[in-house]
């Protein structure tokens, strides 16, 4: 499981991070204070550090996390300012995401640091899954995941089309076989519980992926 530690103000009714983070299955290690962030790393070995840089007093942890630590560090911010981007880079920061947060881009950029730094150790997450035709339900990784007919069939379809877009027309016509209308919601309920049954196994909810504009595509 890949370590990441995670330097946030704790929030309360707010986007969960740690637990978005905990369902695409990375193990996370949770403080709110440079202090503890410094003992954490010095003491244990991380992936990366995503570091909250609304939190105050983080100039220490900028000087020995950029001079003694080798572990990757990813600013988070809350807006897309360009001069808080070059702040944060210029403080030692590899790389930077602004809210509102996209764990798709985040995973992905996590994937490419683990490759420029580690390109021979890098293998990305494979999943083994069987489909039960008898009762609508999957196994994935281990995990036993029972689908209704519905959400069985757009899984399979797209699951058989991995890497490839599939457009909402097409999953409309082909698996629930009827249009697509212009305030139709119906197929996004059917991926949105579909994906909420895949978290509840500690499965990455973007095994089915969302690719805006255009459809879904099954991210394997």
């Amino acid at each position: 499981m890949r370590n990441i530690l995670l330097i946030q103000q704790s929030q309360v009714g707010e986007f969960n991070f740690e637990q978005q983070l905990n369902n695409l299955g990375f193990k996370v290690t949770l403080v709110n204070n440079a202090l503890q962030a410094l003992v954490k790393l010095e003491s244990n070995n991380y992936e990366v550090a995503l570091v909250d840089l609304s939190l105050e007093r983080l100039e220490s942890f900028w000087l020995l996390a950029t001079r003694k630590l080798t572990t990757t560090v990813i600013a988070l911010a809350a807006n897309n300012s360009t001069l808080e981007k070059i702040s944060a880079l210029e403080m030692g920061a590899d790389d930077y995401l602004a809210k509102p947060f996209n764990l798709r881009e985040l995973q992905l950029r996590l994937d490419v640091l683990k490759r420029r730094s580690h390109p021979s150790d890098f293998s990305a997450p494979t999943y083994d899954i069987r489909f039960n035709d008898n009762d609508s339900s999957i196994t994935c990784a281990g995990s036993n995941i029972q689908l209704t007919n519905t959400e069985y069939k757009l899984f399979r379809y797209l699951f058989e089309r991995k890497g490839k877009v599939v457009t909402k027309d097409e999953l409309q016509q082909r698996v629930l076989h009827k249009k697509l209308g212009k305030f139709d919601r119906n197929l996004d309920m059917h991926i949105s519980n579909t994906r909420r049954k895949l978290t509840q196994q500690n499965l990455p909810r973007d095994l089915i992926n969302t690719v805006r504009g255009q459809g879904y595509s099954f991210n394997f």
